[in-house]
């Protein structure tokens, strides 16, 4: 693969526009449409575009390990919320101001059920696995 093909090649996985790719990777303005509409033709150029799809999803999707450390964070209330608040600003005049704040109680459990849910702790009916009881009072029984 020649690096003009490789260029079209980065410039179409881009804009998915051959004749521009074609253009912009330094082929003639007269012939980019064909030239561009040649490339997609070969396999070297389909392999390479397949290879660069690959790896610009790769990097845009978050790992379970990603997902789970924001989860956690929500949890333990690391991770801050952007709102908008509207204050009172005296003489029956209000303005809207940004305020920060912590997961909500809901949020919270909700974090914990999909962080749960991605462990393996539950099965197919919602029910928690390896909970272990535990019981107090045993001494107080009678027998």
């Amino acid at each position: 693969m020649t690096a003009r093909q490789k260029k079209f090649c980065y410039e179409y996985a881009n804009t998915g526009n051959a004749t521009q790719s074609a253009i912009s990777a330094g082929y003639a303005e007269k012939t980019a449409r064909s030239q561009g509409q040649r490339l997609l033709t070969l396999p070297s150029v389909q392999n390479y575009l397949k290879q660069l799809a690959e790896e610009y999803a790769s990097s845009k999707i978050a790992t379970a390990k990603e997902m789970q450390e924001v989860l956690t964070s929500i949890i333990r209330g690391e991770l801050q919320e952007e709102v908008i608040v509207v204050e009172g600003c005296g003489d029956g005049v209000s303005k809207a101001v940004t305020k920060y704040k912590k997961p909500s109680t809901r949020d919270a459990i909700k974090a914990i059920e999909t962080l749960a849910k991605m462990q393996g702790l539950y099965n197919d009916n919602n029910m928690m696995l390896n909970v272990v009881p535990v019981f107090f009072g045993e001494d107080e029984l009678e027998d």
